[in-house]
């Protein structure tokens, strides 16, 4: 990986048009981009195209970075997350009509042989948030395994969208404190 400063120097070459730091660039952060967005979406064939559509982005957009605000990576991996996160909400939306088991909501733990074959940050992880209120599970699995915005939760669980935000943030600083972060 390259330091963040070549990292700025290869984005403001990219800003110029110059196809070669383009290509550099993105042989040194494709596998990290390429990360954050199998992550959200779990499945290669869109984590392909939005890395694709990513790319495209930062060539367009080279220009526009700032690295007085944000570090390189940084700025391409919110490009990417945001990239996938809309696919996931617009998968979300969609499908809730077409697949009724979409609205199924992600069950507290899985079922014993997946447990066995989980690694272990993602059996302690699982215990942290066995710990939350049942109501706060849900919240945080509907959130950040399915994806569902703050508006959505907001009503589900009939409460304005700050309250929502509020358990959120006090949920995840309740699960790093389990975790030990």
């Amino acid at each position: 990986m390259l330091t963040p400063a070549e990292l700025v120097g290869l984005i403001e070459a990219v800003a110029k048009r110059d196809q070669a730091a383009f290509e550099r660039l993105y042989g040194a952060t494709r596998a990290k981009l390429y990360g954050v967005v199998l992550r959200i979406l779990r499945r290669q064939d869109l984590a392909e195209e939005v890395i694709q559509e990513t790319y495209v982005k930062i060539w367009n957009s080279a220009g526009q970075f700032n690295p007085a605000l944000s570090s390189p990576i940084t700025w391409m991996a919110s490009i990417a997350r945001n990239r996938a996160i809309d696919i996931v909400r617009k998968k979300t939306e969609a499908s809730i009509e077409e697949e009724p088991q979409a609205m199924d909501v992600a069950a507290d733990s899985p079922d014993p042989l997946a447990r066995r074959e989980m690694s272990e940050e993602l059996k302690r992880l699982l215990e942290c948030i066995g710990r939350l209120e049942p109501d706060r599970q849900r919240l945080v699995l509907l959130a950040y395994y399915n994806g569902w915005s703050r508006e959505q939760l907001a009503e589900k669980f009939a409460a304005p969208v700050n309250t929502v935000k509020t358990w959120l943030r006090r949920s995840m600083l309740d699960i790093r404190e389990c975790l030990g972060l």
